[in-house]
Order: structure tokens, then sequence, then C-alpha cells
């Protein structure tokens, strides 16, 4: 046998039925949180802003591979001279 029940109710009727927490003060809470970070993150998707990180983080990175590669290069050159008498 097979027989189908339909129930009407509001999601809140439902989440009180099957005995369900109330979350909605903790998912207020989350959403205003979530709304103050996004604000704050605002300004840091500034296009001036992004250029001037990014171009401050090529600079030392490109600083530090000439260093590397000269650091090398005198290793090599050193290594080279002491092989031969």
């Amino acid at each position: 046998m097979k027989f189908t029940v339909n129930v009407e109710c509001s999601p809140e009727e439902a989440r009180r039925f099957m005995g369900l927490p109330d979350v909605t003060p903790i998912n207020e809470k989350l959403v205003e949180e979530m709304g103050k970070r996004m604000e704050s993150n605002l300004a840091l998707m500034s296009p001036e802003t992004m250029m001037q990180s990014w171009m401050s983080v090529g600079t030392q990175a490109q600083d530090a591979f000439v260093k590397l590669m000269t650091s090398a290069a005198g290793g090599a050159m050193g290594g080279a001279s002491r092989e031969k008498p």
C-alpha cells in the first residue's frame, strides 16, 4: 500500500516540528560580521593599492633573484679557479 501526505507549513513551523534549534540569531551575527570584513577589505581592492603591493613584492623578488644569480656565478667562478692550479 502506498499513500502520500502533503503538509503545508512555513520553514519555521517545520523547524519547530522537527525539533531543530533556531539558528537565526547566529546567522544574523555571521552575516553582519562578514559584511564588516568585506567593507574593510574593499580598500585593499583599489587598483592603486593592488599595484603598490604587487610592485613592492616584484622588486623584492627581482632583487633576491639578482643576489642569488650573483652568488651562484661567484661560486662557480671561485670553484673553477680552485680546480685549476
